[in-house]
């Protein structure tokens, strides 16, 4: 099997809620425990799913978003993501045809789907209907011709009376019923205001939740027709994703430059590739844990510090003092630091009334409001991650919000929506709200590497 036939299947729903990642992520370990390779995906921007899915498949979760990466990207992001797979699973988003916002089909599971090649498994929220989830999948199945909606698998089943009446109305559907999973209480995941609590805060727990879910799977789906399905795909002609090809080649000088990455319960958003484009540009990649390590790796020149709850962590974030030191002496250094979302909280002054690291000149607060949103971004000044006029697509998802003082440069003008300046720069530092996937923008990777080349030894020392 050439690695353009990888056999796969997209995980989809009518719409949130419905079940997508219960059966999804039962799906990944069913599949991963009966002896198979799997490669796990999520469409769009999510963090937290695709670390259930890396706990349920011992592979990375891996994201696959049209909008951010752009839809020429998708086959050959998805390819490296599942070069030597037996099966990839795709976790779709939302309802099936739900994309970016007034912007058609972009960036929804239908449109993966379709450059995908790969046939949709539709989980239907059967509670409260017998006769209309007939109805339902019919107006899903017909939508667009262009996607192979290929099997049912019914959540949410009441009884099996319940049941009976919803085979037997499918029966004249033309969909077939792939599986059927009761309504239980059982393995439920706790949630919190972004989401489900990430894999990295509850890890012997959550693996507990995944075998649940592995057995309600094997229990109530057909995974031989599941399988068999998969494997009836046509070969894609795309090549795969090579951050080795994506960025410039290494001219770091002798070694290769350190460059940490935070990680841990507090900093739990990330992309694979990521990590992945900073190898490729040169550096040594090594990641630390804020809530725990009191000073950053040895040798460390440059600083990538994503998304996560820092908010949940506050008080003991603010009371790793020796760690908070070393990063204000980094960024002072003038060292390349990059930060996402929590990242920034995590820089700034105080965050809920907690000292931080005091390298951005403004103080964090949780808020009421949920900040949610595709963004179009444009690179206001030359610094350590993008030159000047550098254009984006990022994603913005958070409960927070910044009080700014005074004494740092915007990091991006938004441009779409239109929402003027946001983020900041300052020396090396480059700290934002944004979330973006630098697969789509490889050269940000490069340059912070080439960056923390440039930092000379004792600064480096002086990070210890």
């Amino acid at each position: 099997m050439s690695g353009g036939a990888v056999p796969r299947l997209v995980i989809a729903a009518p719409s949130s809620g419905a079940g997508k990642t219960t059966v999804a992520t039962g799906l990944m370990a069913a599949f991963a425990e009966a002896g198979l390779a799997v490669s796990p995906h999520k469409v769009g921007p999510d963090y937290i799913d695709p670390g259930y899915h890396s706990l349920a498949t011992g592979r990375p979760g891996r994201n696959l978003d049209a909008y951010l990466c752009g839809p020429q990207q998708i086959a050959p992001l998805f390819l490296h993501g599942a070069a030597g797979a037996d099966l990839a699973l795709v976790e779709g988003v939302m309802g099936l045809f739900d994309g970016a916002s007034g912007m058609g089909e972009l960036s929804s599971t239908a449109q993966v789907a379709k450059v995908l090649r790969a046939p949709v498994v539709l989980v239907v929220d059967a509670s409260s209907q017998s006769r209309s989830v007939a109805a339902l999948v019919h107006g899903f199945a017909s939508w667009d011709p262009e996607v192979r909606l290929a099997g049912v698998i019914l959540n949410k089943v009441g009884s099996d009376r319940h049941e009976e009446l919803l085979r037997d109305a499918m029966g004249s559907s033309g969909v077939p019923v792939l599986g059927a999973l009761r309504r239980t209480e059982q393995a439920r995941t706790p949630s919190r205001h972004l989401g489900l609590v990430p894999v990295a805060e509850r890890r012997a727990e959550a693996l507990d939740s995944v075998r649940a879910l592995a057995a309600r799977v094997r229990e109530g789906c057909d995974l031989e027709a599941l399988l068999a399905l998969a494997r009836s795909v046509p070969e894609l002609p795309d090549r795969p994703w090579d951050p080795a090809q994506a960025v410039p080649a290494p001219a770091v000088g002798a070694g290769r430059p350190v460059v940490a990455v935070a990680g841990g319960p507090a900093f739990t958003f990330s992309y694979a590739e990521h990590a992945e484009l900073l190898t490729a540009a040169g550096a040594e990649v090594v990641p630390f844990d804020p809530l725990r390590d009191e000073q950053l790796p040895p040798g460390t020149r440059g600083l990538v510090i994503g998304g996560g709850f820092p908010e949940m962590y506050a008080p003991e974030l603010s009371a790793n003092e020796p760690l908070r030191a070393a990063v204000a002496a980094l960024a002072a250094s003038g060292a390349p630091v990059a930060a996402e979302c929590a990242g920034l909280l995590y820089l700034s002054r105080s965050l809920d009334g907690k000292p931080m690291c005091g390298v951005l000149p403004a103080d964090g607060r949780m808020t009421e409001r949920l900040t949610l949103g595709y963004r179009e971004a444009v690179a206001l000044t030359d610094n350590a991650l993008a030159a000047a006029g550098t254009r984006v697509r990022g994603h913005e998802f958070h409960r927070t919000a910044l009080e700014p003082g005074a004494g740092a440069s915007p990091a991006w003008g938004v441009t779409h929506p239109q929402r003027g300046v946001e983020g900041f720069v300052s020396g090396g530092v480059h700290a934002s709200y944004l979330h973006v996937h630098w697969a789509a923008e490889p050269a940000l990777a490069g340059r912070l590497v080439a960056s923390a080349a440039r930092v000379a030894a004792p600064a480096a020392d002086g990070a210890r």
